[in-house]
């Protein structure tokens, strides 16, 4: 973290013109940083803004990722990066493995979207539709009932099918729809079911400026509002994913109104505090992710677009050579927040990358990364000027937290690389009415394993079930 910090300065006084300063303090890194800006400078992509977006994403983030990796391996020449595949994360991979993915890739579930998943399962379903208050079009999903309202919610880069393409064994909307419950499938804004907007288009650059901070403030509430309306009920529980816990603890901070309308909120892998996260991509990306924003604004790039050059470096980095890592390191979720074998169904692997990456604002990875930097929870860091016109003030607001009084679960793990132990305890004790912290007692279990694990219904399901029923 220190290595990041010093680093971050060392660039901003480099770039800044302030060489003999930085020459002073870091004598040896500022003259990597300003190789880099040099580079920087120099590419094609800042020169031709008609070059395809994806490669302009690709050559920026190239560049800017040189920088900690530069840092990292100049003051510690033995600092390692996570490795999705190695000999100690796996047993045997190699020809089961291409054979159990091959197998899969012949599932009809590969081709079926997520409504036509539900009914293929003999389920019902709905699709419904609901305004924001700035104008987005969300569409949600329900496998209707009269029981009480469950209501789902995504991380980032996820959508809806999240839920379901586990199968009906283990996904967890169908496992609570056979246990009578009245299940909501939400969709955030800028995910492949909500790309509308009463006034733009997803290709204007309006339309992707956003993070999670207006997920909370306005598509969960909306959401939440619709389901309750339309089942008349006065609250419903509420299980979020990754980025659909931080969306929630952003709403019940900064609208304190809907606590009452929550009944029971269950956090999976809970993201909020990320000074100890490990995730490589959030990490290397944390001290330059609001100077890259700024520049994909300048050169039109607004949706994170996770193409194969974007993902290409830190592929080389964690993942080595190899049939098993070209298909597991294809997929930038994977690549972003890690993943294991024990708990990794790899038949299935197919349907789940038919489904995912569902798109994302590239803001939404700015404002994580401000986190990992500033060892807070807080509003998007838009530089002092700008801060002081927003919110009055040269720094972001934090979240309050003491505002959130609905009883939330905190579910984690150790080997979650975007979930922390030590930021998931810091959490717990912001939260006043945290009724339960749950540590998932294996070893190996990952930010995935949450939603797709192989024994989902057994290590996550047959408590969940409990504690909903408690609630």
């Amino acid at each position: 973290m220190a290595i990041i910090k010093h680093l971050f300065i060392i660039a901003i006084v480099s770039a800044g013109g302030r060489a003999q300063l930085a020459d002073f303090l870091f004598p040896g890194l500022a003259h990597t940083a300003r190789s880099i800006t040099g580079a920087l400078a120099s590419q094609p992509a800042l020169q031709a803004a008609s070059q395809a977006s994806g490669n302009v994403l690709a050559s920026i983030v190239n560049v800017l990722t040189a920088v900690p990796i530069a840092a990292a391996r100049s003051l510690n020449p033995s600092v390692n990066f996570p490795s999705l595949i190695s000999d100690s994360n796996i047993v045997d991979y190699s020809e089961n493995f291409i054979a159990d993915f091959n197998s899969g890739s012949r599932n009809e579930d590969v081709r079926l979207n997520v409504g036509e998943l539900i009914l293929k399962y003999g389920y019902p379903m709905e699709r419904h539709k609901v305004v924001t208050e700035d104008g987005y079009i969300l569409q949600m999903y329900r496998i209707p009932s009269n029981g009480t309202v469950v209501f789902l919610m995504h991380g980032m880069l996820g959508s809806a099918d999240d839920y379901v393409i586990a199968g009906p064994e283990s996904g967890m909307a169908y496992l609570l729809a056979s246990e009578g419950y009245d299940v909501w499938l939400g969709n955030a804004r800028g995910n492949k079911h909500s790309r509308h907007h009463t006034e733009f288009k997803s290709s204007d650059a309006l339309f992707w400026d956003f993070s999670w901070h207006e997920i909370g403030c306005y598509d969960l509430p909306a959401m939440i509002d619709y389901a309750l309306n339309t089942t008349e009920q006065t609250s419903l529980k509420y299980i979020g994913h990754s980025q659909g816990t931080t969306s929630f603890f952003v709403m019940a901070s900064e609208k304190p109104e809907y606590n009452e309308k929550i009944s029971l909120m269950v956090a999976l892998s809970p993201v909020a505090f990320m000074t100890h996260v490990t995730a490589p991509f959030i990490k290397l990306l944390a001290p330059t992710g609001t100077l890259l924003h700024g520049l994909l604004k300048s050169i039109g790039v607004y949706e994170f677009l996770p193409d194969s050059s974007l993902t290409r470096a830190l592929k080389q980095l964690m993942c080595g050579n190899g049939p098993v890592a070209e298909i597991l390191c294809s997929n930038v979720l994977f690549l972003s927040v890690g993943f294991g074998f024990d708990q990794l169904n790899v038949t299935n692997l197919p349907v789940i990358f038919a489904h995912m990456p569902s798109g994302s604002s590239a803001k939404q990875f700015a404002h994580y990364g401000q986190g990992v930097l500033s060892g807070e929870f807080r509003q998007f860091d838009y530089g002092s000027t700008e801060n002081v016109r927003r919110y009055g003030s040269s720094q972001p607001p934090k979240y309050n937290l003491s505002n959130i009084v609905a009883p939330v679960s905190l579910w984690y793990s150790e080997a979650d690389w975007m979930s922390h132990p030590t930021d998931v305890s810091e959490l717990y004790s912001k939260l006043n009415n945290a009724i339960d912290i749950y540590k998932v007692p294996i070893e190996r279990f990952n930010h995935l394993d949450f939603l797709w694990a192989k024994d989902f219904k057994n290590i996550i399901y047959q408590r969940l079930r409990k504690l909903l029923t408690y609630f």
